[in-house]
């Protein structure tokens, strides 16, 4: 059974926050919209959550936080994904270094790995720590142990880092396993580092010699000379919304149904069986583009 919202747009994608701690303090951060402290959900009442989502034939989880390395259980959560579900994380690589190949042997398919600068200064300012090398180390261990395509994911920031988009495109040149995503910063962060990526967009455009659309969000993909990059602009995009196929989970156990919103969550934490799946049903009811 595929769930469909009230304006026709199926579910297929589940994406679930871990843990609303992290070890970076960067500056555009919201936490997911999560407020401190949260009560985390136990590991099997995320594989509940997993078994009632491939029940309705949603295909594919992404595991978020905060940090998502930070929890102990992560390789048990992993390996209770269900079989006809793929798997993928997103995180800030500072720890994936050591937990890249246990976390592919545990069934876990790729990896996005947040990082918005390449020159360690930058880096720093943005995230508050010197852990470069680190993140740099956890891409490789990534590679090495097949979680790819590895998504790069560079939130561009007005005046701090907007400049380093062609070393990121030199970066990322040559390796199919890599691609870059570069991410407009949404309208509920710090506004102050907030930039209009149309004149970015337009320049890739025209470096490009190829230019494909994706079937999610209809969002433009550019390749030019080996790179491959996409550019994610979900601030007042009505097409973002319109073809949104995804589901949210708080990591204290509220479906979310919309990103932007927080006034229509529903409360699944400890739920199982019967109850759970027809909760899952209510968060889908309340799903509505939030730009129409």
């Amino acid at each position: 059974m595929i769930l469909k919202d009230p304006y026709n747009r199926p579910v297929s994608n589940l994406r679930i926050s871990l843990t609303p701690h992290c070890n970076l303090s960067c500056i555009y951060c919201h936490a997911e919209g999560e407020k401190f402290p949260s009560n985390s959900m136990s590991a099997e009442e995320i594989a509940e959550i997993l078994r009632v989502a491939s029940k309705f034939d949603i295909r594919h989880v992404k595991f978020t936080g905060g940090e998502p390395l930070l929890r102990h259980d992560l390789i048990d959560i992993v390996a209770s994904v269900p079989e006809n579900m793929e798997s993928s994380l997103t995180t800030n690589g500072t720890l994936l270094a050591d937990q890249a190949g246990d976390l592919k042997k545990a069934g876990l398919s790729r990896v996005n790995v947040s990082l918005d600068s390449l020159n360690q200064t930058t880096y720093k300012q943005i995230t508050g720590s010197n852990r470069l090398s680190d993140v740099l180390a956890g891409i490789t261990a990534a590679l090495d142990a097949g979680l790819t395509p590895i998504k790069l994911n560079m939130v561009v920031l007005a005046g701090i880092n907007e400049f380093e988009v062609d070393d990121f495109l030199a970066f990322v040149r040559g390796n199919r396993n890599l691609i870059l995503q570069l991410i407009e910063l949404m309208h509920f962060n710090n506004c102050e580092y907030h930039g209009d990526l149309t004149g970015l967009e337009d320049s890739l455009a025209g470096r490009s010699k190829i230019i494909l659309t994706r079937r999610m969000h209809h969002r433009k993909k550019y390749c030019l000379d080996g790179a491959e990059v996409e550019v994610v602009r979900p601030v007042h995009n009505t097409e973002f919304c319109a073809f949104c196929n995804r589901l949210r989970v708080t990591s204290d156990g509220k479906l979310k149904p919309c990103l932007l919103r927080t006034d229509n969550h529903v409360d699944i934490k400890g739920k199982k069986g019967a109850e759970l799946e027809a909760l899952f049903c209510e968060a889908v009811k309340r799903r509505e583009p939030f730009f129409k």
